[in-house]
């Protein structure tokens, strides 16, 4: 285990031609990433099938559980084919979007454009703000015409750039009517289901009905990861109780999804707030307030949640980031953060390690400034129900970590629920989750303070003590009379439910049971 490390807030990295060798991957995660992303939108099956070989591959010679994050495309909607050298638009001229297929810029179409949903020519209205490229194109629907393959939409050129093939087209001002899982996406969700994925994200999220097509989707296909037990009372990483799915990461980035956070939250298991696209559908100026707004949500609904796109961007170019970048990364993780997300800074970036280590500098430097000023404080939401355990559970175990100033928390994890909540109380202490299913172990990489450890099934207590004893202790991770606390069952082989809370100081006299 000599590898290992204590890492609070997570490193999620996207993966790409920069990174998809298995020397790259192993290179990432001594660097601190726990969670890979294989985004849907680039490349073939083919391509992942390698990509999730080499990330196994590397995970077993790293001695660290990995994670996997499939991120679907969703209902993107992007501009169609245009001719290789582009088209500038300028300010102020006039250009067609037309329902049928041509080639932008070709003769005869040297103004007009086709999409890849040719559907929102229909559903735009006059007035309408249409955003290209990330919104570095602003155009304004200035009329309707045309008839079925000769329907167009007229717009003036409010802000000009250049456009090329396959550029995204967001609508922020439009209600579309196109699906939220497109034929595209239920293909990925097959695959992401054949291969043991740890975790789906779902684009373009607008209510919480997307998130329970995808959970009917997923229950329909029977995704439930391997090895649990359910009649066992085996209730899973979800706080949702429900396990016949892969966790679902739902990504705030567009307004619609502002609108219904609450009722998305209550439907997903996580939540990441894509600021890329949030920040063209939405005021630029609002992204940082509506960052906030999420990340408190998400600790009022106890759910995990990831800040995303451009952290470091200029790391994609550049060895070291800006002042203004290292800032924002902080400030992410001061809100609450379980997660930060590397995209093109590690997928096509020059230095993909460099960028990891520079995350996990600023990461850690975070958290001793948090630890420094706040120590250790926990937090109580009263679910009900059959929450409701493992919630007092979790806010006993906070309030007696932050008096006995804890060195660790360990847990014996049979599906990882106690340890959601345990991390959700962010108490800037490490928390060790043992367990034997290696399955839930990747899954709980994405958790802040959560370091997964596998372990085989104890026979009793006071064997899982002692055993915990001798890991930290022959690791150097504590010394002989450090306080931990001890989180299980009793008896210990019992799924499902967690009731004991131990005080234990290292090397102390374990009873037998």
């Amino acid at each position: 285990m000599d590898k290992i490390e204590f890492l609070m807030t997570k490193i999620i990295a996207t993966l790409g031609p920069a990174t998809g060798s298995s020397e790259k991957i192993t290179e990432l995660i001594d660097a601190g990433v726990r969670v890979f992303r294989i985004n849907f939108s680039h490349g073939a099956f083919a391509e992942y099938d390698k990509l999730i070989d080499n990330i196994r591959t590397a995970e077993k010679h790293s001695g660290n559980f990995v994670g996997i994050l499939g991120d679907l495309s969703g209902p993107k909607i992007r501009t169609g084919e245009v001719i290789s050298k582009g088209v500038m638009l300028e300010n102020g001229e006039q250009i067609k979007f037309i329902k049928k297929n041509v080639i932008g810029g070709s003769s005869g179409y040297e103004k007009s454009f086709s999409t890849t949903y040719s559907p929102f020519i229909d559903e735009v209205k006059k007035g309408e703000k249409i955003l290209l490229d990330d919104g570095n194109i602003e155009l304004k629907c200035i009329k309707k015409g045309g008839e079925k393959n000769e329907s167009f939409l007229l717009c003036e050129v409010v802000e000009g750039n250049l456009l090329t093939t396959a550029k995204g087209i967001n609508l922020p001002d439009s209600q579309l009517s196109l699906p939220s899982i497109t034929e595209k996406d239920f293909e990925c969700i097959d695959y992401a289901i054949k291969k043991s994925l740890d975790y789906l994200a779902l684009s373009f999220v607008r209510t919480g009905e997307d998130v329970r097509l995808l959970k009917k989707t997923m229950r329909d296909r029977n995704a439930r990861p391997a090895g649990l037990d359910i009649t066992a009372g085996d209730l899973g990483f979800s706080t949702s109780f429900e396990d016949h799915y892969i966790p679902i990461i739902s990504k705030i980035e567009k307004p619609q999804a502002i609108d219904n956070l609450e009722e998305i939250l209550e439907e997903s298991d996580g939540i990441m707030v894509a600021r890329g696209d949030l920040g063209v559908e939405m005021d630029l100026a609002e992204v940082a307030i509506l960052q906030k707004k999420i990340i408190h949500m998400c600790k009022l609904h106890m759910k995990p949640v990831i800040v995303a796109t451009q952290m470091l961007q200029s790391m994609i170019d550049n060895p070291v980031p800006t002042r203004a970048e290292v800032s924002d990364v902080a400030n992410a993780i001061m809100d609450g953060s379980d997660a930060v997300m590397l995209s093109g800074e590690t997928a096509v970036g020059k230095y993909p390690v460099h960028a990891v280590k520079m995350m996990v500098r600023v990461a850690n430097k975070t958290h001793n400034y948090q630890v420094d000023q706040f120590g250790s404080r926990g937090r109580f939401i009263p679910y009900e129900g059959l929450l409701r355990r493992k919630a007092a559970m979790a806010r006993g175990v906070a309030l007696m970590a932050k008096d006995m100033k804890a060195k660790f928390i360990i847990t014996w994890s049979h599906s990882g629920g106690s340890s959601v909540f345990l991390s959700q109380q962010k108490l800037h202490i490490p928390i060790i989750a043992c367990g034997e299913n290696k399955k839930r172990l990747q899954q709980m990489s994405i958790l802040y303070s959560i370091l997964p450890i596998y372990m085989g099934q104890p026979k009793s207590g006071s064997k899982f003590i002692a055993a915990v004893d001798r890991m930290l202790l022959k690791n150097d991770w504590a010394e002989k009379g450090d306080p931990v606390i001890i989180v299980a069952s009793s008896p210990i082989t019992k799924r499902g439910i967690t009731n004991r809370v131990i005080l234990h100081y290292l090397g102390e006299k374990i009873e037998e049971e």
